[in-house]
């Protein structure tokens, strides 16, 4: 089914693809023949995948890890988000539900869809969760934004098709998604895109300090479908003084280098 599924392209020749939530932007250089083949392999797959999350919803909005083996996600992109996700869980006994890596199992998904011959490079991006595809020789420059608010370049990185990472997620308290920290975002490189995204919420999540500035509220007050119950989430983070960025910065790093210590 493909019913409130849409497409577009766009002036400079990416393409837009849209249902409900989802909202991807994907970008494709190749053989015009070859990038017709892939688009049209990846529209089709795109087209389900709603349905598919819906379908497994009320399991992926709970805690990792299953309380029962046969509690398990069974479409490809839902334990995608699962095995993800599981590793915070089990190994820092962290609350982390699969949604947690959503964005970029979704794009992980799609850019599949374009790895064959003539096509040299595609990214898939997810409301900043990108998944890549490189070609031999092949490279993609990046830019990060952290206010989407005020969108500008941040910063710049080169990936080309020697580097390791596939996958490139952002997580923050400006976010579209809720964030229990305060870091205005947080960039993740990972071997997936899937990696990446449970990588930078969890991280993100860590950017903490307890300040007057920084105004929280319960996530179902926001949103009564919040995977994230009556935790409370990061609404404003107002001036903080230089010990208190300090103090935060210094939790997420104790925690990403752990993260990248037990090869997450």
């Amino acid at each position: 089914m493909n019913a409130g599924a849409a497409w577009a392209r766009f002036g400079d020749g990416r393409w837009h693809f849209q249902h409900g939530p989802i909202d991807l932007v994907i970008g494709v250089d190749g053989d015009a023949a070859a990038v017709g083949l892939a688009l049209a392999s990846a529209w089709a797959r795109f087209a389900g995948v709603l349905e598919e999350l819906v379908g497994e919803l009320a399991l992926l909005r709970a805690p990792c890890p299953p309380v029962a083996r046969g509690d398990a996600p069974r479409g490809p992109i839902a334990r995608r988000m699962a095995d993800a996700c599981r590793p915070y869980a089990e190994r820092f006994g962290l609350f982390v539900t699969p949604m947690a890596a959503v964005a970029g199992s979704v794009a992980q998904e799609i850019v599949a869809h374009f790895a064959r011959p003539g096509i040299r490079r595609a990214w898939v991006n997810n409301g900043g969760d990108i998944a890549l595809w490189l070609a031999d020789g092949a490279a993609v420059d990046v830019g990060m934004v952290t206010d989407v608010a005020a969108p500008s370049i941040d910063g710049r990185l080169r990936i080309a098709d020697t580097d390791a990472p596939r996958g490139i997620a952002t997580s923050g308290w400006r976010g579209r998604s809720f964030s229990l920290g305060v870091a205005d975002a947080v960039t993740v490189l990972a071997d997936t895109a899937a990696m990446a995204d449970a990588a930078a919420t969890l991280i993100a999540n860590a950017v903490d300090v307890d300040h007057p500035a920084v105004q929280r509220a319960p996530a179902s007050s926001l949103r009564d479908d919040s995977d994230l119950g009556e935790r409370l989430v990061t609404v404003s983070v107002g001036a903080l003084p230089a010990d208190a960025v300090a103090a935060a910065l210094g939790r997420g790093e104790r925690f990403a280098r752990r993260c990248i210590d037990l090869g997450l």
